[in-house]
């Protein structure tokens, strides 16, 4: 049997996705596309499932879109395909699942990650880095932008000129500069990488589902408003999570100073 594409696999409450092209750095293809979108609407979909990790077999993350790949590849004649094409069958989809799951998506990157892998990544709530991993905005090495959502998600994580100077120099970003910058949370020596990861996701796991999701609505949303709106927001959301069982749980425990056993999704 062939190996799948995006490896699946389940420890408790948190399900795991391993981009699995090693060979290619876990470069993108169609067909990984589909696998892909595939494991996250299930995941999405699974009320076992409380945390999701994406990640990468063997020494990369994910290099970005396989230039090899017919979606984008040049023709015998030379004339490529329509690359706008393949972002809106592909990557505009995968950027807005990755933003709309109902549990928290952590990003454990375990190498390279770059063009719209490194984006990928940064579309996921909390982003974990090997030591040894690096991000890189490879676009303009080949003539494109930014994509996968980097035009969006660039400044807002690291401003205007940061944005610019990534996307258009095209430089290698080492982990600890990512976090640096404040491009990614965290950064974890090799060794470490594994088990920091497993702890993360429990954690997130034992968490109120419901008020996580909340909390990256929110905060995604209040980018486009005035601090008015976003007050109004906010009373919006905690008028709906102040009537949910995840509050008055966490307010039992809180009183009987226990842990609290949220459910809510």
């Amino acid at each position: 049997m062939e190996e799948p594409l995006v490896r699946v696999s389940d420890s408790g409450s948190v399900r795991t996705l391993a981009l699995n092209r090693p060979h290619a750095l876990n470069s993108f293809t169609g067909a990984m596309h589909g696998e892909l979108r595939a494991a996250l609407d299930a995941a999405a979909g699974d009320h076992s499932v409380r945390c999701v990790v994406v990640t990468g077999t063997g020494r990369g993350f994910c290099a970005g879109q396989d230039l090899a790949d017919p979606a984008v590849a040049p023709n015998r004649d030379g004339a490529t395909t329509d690359v706008g094409s393949a972002i809106e069958r592909y990557y505009k989809p995968l950027a807005l699942r990755i933003r709309s799951m109902p549990v928290p998506v952590v990003a454990a990157v375990n190498g390279v990650a770059a063009g719209a892998g490194a984006n990928f990544a940064l579309l996921c709530d909390i982003v974990v880095a090997a030591r040894s991993a690096s991000f890189i905005q490879a676009f303009s090495k080949i003539g494109l932008i930014p994509d996968c959502g980097g035009t969006w998600l660039l400044p807002r994580l690291v401003g205007r000129a940061n944005a610019l100077a990534l996307s258009m120099l095209a430089d290698k970003l080492g982990a600890e500069d990512a976090v640096r910058l404040g491009l990614i949370w965290k950064c974890v020596d090799d060794a470490a990488f594994p088990a920091e990861v497993e702890a993360l996701a429990a954690r997130l796991a034992t968490m109120p589902t419901r008020a996580l999701v909340a909390t990256r609505q929110a905060l995604d949303a209040s980018q486009q408003l005035d601090l008015a709106a976003a007050l109004s927001l906010e009373a919006d959301a905690q008028r709906i999570l102040g009537a949910a069982h995840d509050f008055q749980e966490g307010v039992a425990a809180f009183m009987a100073k226990r842990a609290p056993v949220f459910g809510d999704r």
